[in-house]
């Protein structure tokens, strides 16, 4: 990744925990994965003149201080605080019950948490559907309490007019089409744009979120050849998960991709470590030692 730094910092601008380094971004090559001052932050410019030179950008969400830190150490360009933190964080079994005050929170973390990604958190369900005027207040508390970049929302043509408003204000907005979470209880968990109406129906929800002023926009299970003409249709950059190889950039739950989860995990997700085992090993090694007395050791103790 090559995204260029912002000129000048956004609000997001908190120091990272101790022991984050500046040049913990780069690859084995030296060469850093996104470039500009290790002190700047990716802005939404930055992500648009990546996607203009044809370069894709990962995104991974993130719900604390310290799992940002470890992802913008890795380069990470953008973090989304996704009301995937329900399911994954907060123990809920789907993002509708997560809430403004929650949200707030865990985007704070991970403001603190980062040095150079953007950070993009969802308004939660409940938090801008009854018009453009509630979305502008929950969204602008997310910008100045909690310090991030941008806000996704979700849905096209119906939430036209709440991105319009956001951006007129100032708030870059990333879209959200196809499967939306929030609104599982309307339409489950299947692929959306299935059929000749469905994919004229997706293609008109993402010119509608672009016409709007949205940044970007994710694209959730789409069928990927209508990702990828959604794609060249847009001047946009477009965000995959579960919609294939075809658009701009990728995202992934974070939980999902280092086998947090447990359980059977979506299709089109790749587990990349198994920290839920490395955990439990952990957990039972030191459970272990301290029945047997062999924790703490004397090298663990103070005299």
């Amino acid at each position: 990744m090559s995204l260029s730094a912002a000129q000048n910092p956004s609000a997001q601008n908190a120091s990272s925990p101790a022991g984050a380094s500046p040049d913990s971004s780069k690859v084995g090559n030296g060469k850093a994965l996104y470039g500009g001052k290790s002190s700047r932050r990716v802005t939404v410019h930055d992500i648009a003149a990546a996607t203009e030179r044809g370069e894709k950008w990962p995104i991974l969400t993130a719900y604390d201080a310290m799992t940002a830190s470890v992802f913008d150490e890795a380069g990470i360009p953008v973090m989304l605080v996704g009301d995937s933190m329900g399911n994954c964080h907060l123990g809920y079994e789907t993002t509708v019950p997560v809430t403004m005050d929650e949200m707030a929170v865990l985007a704070a973390a991970v403001v603190r948490g980062t040095k150079r990604a953007l950070v993009v958190a969802d308004l939660p369900f409940g938090s801008y559907q009854e018009g453009p005027v509630q979305a502008l207040r929950n969204a602008t508390r997310l910008v100045k309490d909690a310090g991030v970049g941008a806000v996704k929302l979700e849905g096209g043509e119906r939430s036209h007019e709440q991105i319009r408003l956001l951006v007129e204000a100032g708030i870059p907005v990333m879209g959200h089409i196809g499967l939306t979470p929030q609104s599982v209880n309307a339409m489950g968990y299947r692929v959306q744009g299935r059929g000749d109406e469905a994919a004229h129906r997706l293609m008109r929800d993402a010119k509608a979120v672009q016409d709007a002023g949205a940044f970007a926009v994710v694209l959730e299970l789409v069928p990927e050849e209508l990702a990828a003409e959604v794609t060249r249709a847009l001047h946009i950059p477009t965000v995959g998960i579960g919609a294939g190889a075809g658009t701009d950039a990728q995202v992934l739950v974070y939980t999902d991709m280092v086998g947090l989860t447990g359980g059977k995990v979506p299709r089109f997700t790749k587990q990349y470590a198994n920290m839920r085992q490395v955990l439990g090993d952990a957990a039972k090694e030191f459970a272990e030692e301290v029945v047997g007395g062999t924790f703490p050791a004397p090298e663990h103790t103070f005299h």
